[in-house]
């Protein structure tokens, strides 16, 4: 058997990396991968539904906020595999060799969706049809989106911690039906993280509360914090649209160089996972005009921070936003953590 298992792999790695293969999955994407199965990749039902050797259930999320409360509400009975590491533009990720068989070896599959992961979106969507796949924001109240339905809404609803706070349950409960031995602990982890989200947001609405009304103004590389505005206040505007696919025009950014003059904005904000030289020609073109605008620190938008940092967890990533963003803008926060270590 586990001979059969090596040969396996090879042939399944060998198919994947045929010129052909490569070509037609960047065409047609997972739709191919119907014959793969068909021609003797199927697995068999023990090994969609076994455990992996050491009894954890084998999850991949596709980045990292989703695999951050996946961990937190698994714990130790969940084995989780992130896809999209730290400064990985999700938008813009094609899953390579390797991420495809992660996927299809996972036991379930979670994912952000509302095409967050836009190259991945059919892939996902079609690898449903073999095992258990869950966009987490699929349990959201429609009517708290921005930007319309789920197939134009604006996907970065992490930014509002009330809003992404509600994926916990559905993450509880998915987990739950596959590990049911575990669905007690699954769900006194749940009910424990929700508490401690409630009191991050808590914190951020009073950390802004703390900058001067009038210079309550985001601007950003891309516009990814516009749940994060309406959730704590803040005007929001951002030099490309809601997928970094998007360009930024000459007349957006002068538009926006207008705005920082009408509004003396200060500081102005790069991302981790968008490059910085749309917030430099920001900068350059108010300078021309006299008016000095600094950099008021990088927010991680698409992506969490290193992993093993603070910044690599849910709760750090927001943490670090909510706080410098307040500190940037004129207020005063202390931060999250050092607020809860007091």
């Amino acid at each position: 058997m586990k001979k059969d298992n090596h040969n396996k792999r090879l042939w399944r790695r060998s198919f994947f990396r045929t010129g052909v293969f490569r070509v037609a999955f960047l065409v047609y994407g997972f739709a191919g991968l119907s014959l793969f199965w068909q021609v003797g990749c199927d697995r068999s039902q023990s090994n969609n539904t076994a455990n992996s050797a050491d009894g954890k259930l084998r999850a991949v999320a596709t980045v990292g906020m989703v695999a951050d409360l996946v961990r937190v509400i698994g714990g130790d009975a969940v084995d989780v595999e992130q896809i999209c590491g730290s400064g990985v533009d999700p938008h813009l990720f094609m899953p390579t060799v390797d991420d495809v068989e992660k996927l299809m070896d996972a036991e379930v599959v979670f994912y952000c969706g509302l095409q967050l992961e836009g190259k991945m979106a059919g892939t996902l969507k079609d690898l449903a049809a073999e095992q258990p796949v869950f966009a987490i924001t699929d349990g959201i109240d429609r009517d708290l989106l921005i930007g319309g339905d789920s197939d134009h809404a604006d996907p970065h609803l992490w930014n509002d911690v009330s809003l992404w706070s509600q994926c916990v349950d559905s993450i509880r409960d998915q987990l739950s039906k596959l590990k049911p031995s575990h669905a007690a602990e699954f769900a006194d982890r749940a009910a424990a993280y929700r508490e401690e989200l409630t009191a991050l947001h808590e914190y951020g609405v009073e950390a802004m509360k703390t900058v001067p009304e009038a210079s309550r103004l985001l601007i950003t590389s891309h516009d990814a914090f516009s749940y994060f505005g309406r959730a704590y206040g803040l005007e929001v505007r951002g030099i490309q649209g809601i997928s970094t696919e998007s360009e930024a025009g000459l007349q957006q950014i002068n538009a926006l160089v207008d705005l920082l003059i009408e509004r003396n904005v200060q500081a102005v904000f790069v991302e981790s996972s968008v490059s910085s030289k749309n917030v430099e020609a920001l900068i350059e073109g108010a300078a021309s005009r006299d008016h000095q605008v600094a950099k008021g620190g990088t927010l991680y938008s698409d992506a969490m921070g290193s992993a093993d940092s603070y910044e690599g967890t849910y709760i750090g990533m927001l943490d670090h936003n909510l706080t410098t963003t307040a500190n940037a803008l004129g207020g005063n926060a202390t931060g999250f953590k050092n607020s809860r270590d007091e």
